[in-house]
């Protein structure tokens, strides 16, 4: 029998995490309330720290991250493929436009 992972909502990742961040438990005691391990606890504490400034970002503006441009790359790169096996599909096949 295989053991499952527990899957906690956001809402209590984002309660667990602001608890932490005030520094008035230790992460033991807040695990202990929550049910969560103390090394799960500092995690969430330290992802809300480093990610909070998402927040407030507008989404309407385009990101300067460069995760967007390898999607691009790689979809530029399947199409371009597609379009070189498309040509010669048509060429092999006699329906050249």
């Amino acid at each position: 029998m295989s053991k499952r992972r527990k899957q906690h909502t956001e809402k209590l990742k984002a309660k667990v995490a602001l608890e932490a961040i005030q520094n008035e438990s230790t992460l033991t005691e807040i695990g202990k309330k929550f049910g969560v391990h103390s090394l799960q606890v500092g995690k969430w504490r330290k992802d809300l720290v480093e990610r909070s400034h998402e927040i407030f970002t507008d989404g309407r503006r385009k990101s300067s991250g460069g995760g967007d441009d390898e999607s691009v790359d790689e979809l530029l790169k399947t199409i371009g493929r597609l379009k070189v096996e498309n040509d010669y599909l048509k060429k092999k096949s006699g329906l050249n436009d």
